[in-house]
């Protein structure tokens, strides 16, 4: 991911979730892994991709089966 890429990213998705603490940590060593957060919690990857000269941007989002709340059962 190029360090320019990441500003943009970031208020792309800042402006599309209607999120100001999204934030895109820049990675320490180069071809490491982009990390997104919202606040102080991770929720995702974020991923360049170069073909043909089209850029795209992959999102990945991980949430745990344990943080997700029960489902009432139905009667």
């Amino acid at each position: 991911m190029k360090t320019t890429d990441i500003p943009r990213v970031q208020a792309y998705l800042r402006k599309l979730f209607a999120n100001e603490r999204i934030h895109i940590d820049t990675p320490k060593k180069a071809g490491a892994t982009v990390e997104v957060r919202v606040g102080d919690e991770f929720i995702g990857t974020l991923h360049r991709d170069e073909d043909e000269g089209e850029v795209s941007f992959a999102f990945q989002m991980v949430i745990l089966d344990e943080d997700l709340p029960a489902v009432a059962k139905s009667q």
